[in-house]
């Protein structure tokens, strides 16, 4: 995905509109791919007033979002017989998508604190969570 794309797609047809329900303190989370680091990104985050949170490139496994996606691909991974054709995978990720209950979210949310902890006080090394 190239960064006028992630643009279109993804701030300016979600992030801007869900924008104006924020406060005026929060922040937005990407994971430091290439396309959210494009120029043509950053001058439409600035023109919306949208504040991006610092984020490690070397932590993909302190954003939340990395252990929902793998719950999500265990159970497709999980499931009997297997996807055979794109239509009925795409109804099985919504289906399992809207499934994924909401207390491990919450406990993910909750660890979050912990884990940036643990991610500091070992820089570059082994976190133990």
């Amino acid at each position: 995905m190239a960064g006028h794309i992630y643009q279109d797609v993804i701030l300016e047809q979600h992030v801007r509109l869900f924008r104006g329900a924020m406060d005026a303190e929060c922040l937005f989370m990407d994971v430091n791919a290439r396309p959210h680091r494009a120029n043509i990104v950053d001058e439409c985050l600035q023109s919306e007033d949208i504040t991006r949170m610092d984020w490690s490139a070397y932590s993909p496994d302190l954003n939340p979002i990395e252990h929902v996606w793998d719950m999500l691909g265990r159970k497709i991974a999980a499931r009997q017989p297997p996807n055979t054709c794109l239509p009925e995978l795409r109804r099985v990720l919504l289906d399992e998508w809207c499934n994924i209950p909401q207390d491990p979210i919450d406990n993910l949310k909750l660890s979050m604190p912990r884990r940036c902890t643990a991610c500091i006080a070992s820089p570059g090394r082994h976190t133990p969570y």
